[in-house]
């Protein structure tokens, strides 16, 4: 089955200037009060939800393991008048392609979870490799504790709606499997004069991670004034009953 990650102009369907705005506002918030000059998102995709960052003054890099999405991401920048650095990169091999220390080291999208949660804290070790001391690491996720504990199979999205009036509908239905990860099956439909005139079918693996793997890391790593809040913040307090996603940001000691 194919990847919705091979088909950017399907990936990208659901951005709209509201989005870009939320997101900018995001990016306020976390990094309100923070010398953040410089970020590295070593899971760009196509730039959505880093390139508002942009309008905050901070340089954006980026790297991503399918260059399907990175070229995407490099039209997005072209047509906003940004230069960003792109580079492919599996993000558990970040070392081999970065020689620098930034400001900020994230990663968006729930990406992390692509790996099986005995390689994800090798990638907060490369993360934090390319961390500057008295930097921050970043990181947004599904509430997966939430998903595994209640056995979620259905989330749904509000629709998107097309310059030409088509309607793109999205639903996703996840298969728990045996060894813990999760399948998601993620459904479009397009309408038309409300007829649906074509479907498509992607499929993507995860493997759920738990926030304290995650968060003893950064203890491990010596990380300082670690914060856990909702994604994105605007929507409060992170709940660990309630919340759909979460992000967490913490300071490297100087």
């Amino acid at each position: 089955m194919a990847s919705v990650y091979d088909r950017s102009d399907i990936y990208d369907l659901f951005d709209s200037p509201k989005k870009d705005d939320m997101t900018k506002a995001h990016w306020e918030a976390v990094l309100s009060g923070l010398p953040v000059r410089t970020a590295l998102d070593v899971s760009i995709g196509t730039g959505s939800l880093t390139l508002p960052l942009a309008a905050l003054g901070v340089s954006l890099y980026g790297s991503d393991l399918s260059e399907t999405m990175l070229a995407r991401c490099r039209e997005k920048a072209v047509k906003r008048g940004l230069s960003v650095d792109l580079r492919q990169s599996d993000f558990r091999a970040l070392t081999a392609h970065f020689d620098r220390t930034f400001d900020c080291v994230m990663s968006t999208g729930n990406s992390l979870a692509y790996v099986p949660n005995s390689e994800i804290t090798g990638v907060l070790e490369q993360m934090d490799a390319l961390v500057a001391p008295g930097g921050v690491l970043y990181f947004d996720l599904r509430n997966w504790d939430r998903i595994v504990r209640q056995k979620q199979r259905f989330y749904f999205y509000d629709p998107a709606f097309l310059p030409n009036g088509d309607r793109v509908n999205l639903m996703q239905v996840w298969d728990h499997l045996p060894d813990g990860s999760i399948t998601f099956h993620l459904l479009y439909t397009f309408e038309r004069a409300g007829k649906i005139f074509q479907k498509e079918h992607f499929e993507e693996h995860y493997y759920p991670a738990a926030q304290k793997l995650l968060l003893d890391k950064l203890a491990q790593l010596g990380y300082e004034d670690v914060r856990v809040r909702a994604f994105p913040v605007q929507f409060g307090a992170f709940d660990p009953e309630r919340s759909n996603w979460y992000c967490v940001l913490a300071r490297k000691k100087a």
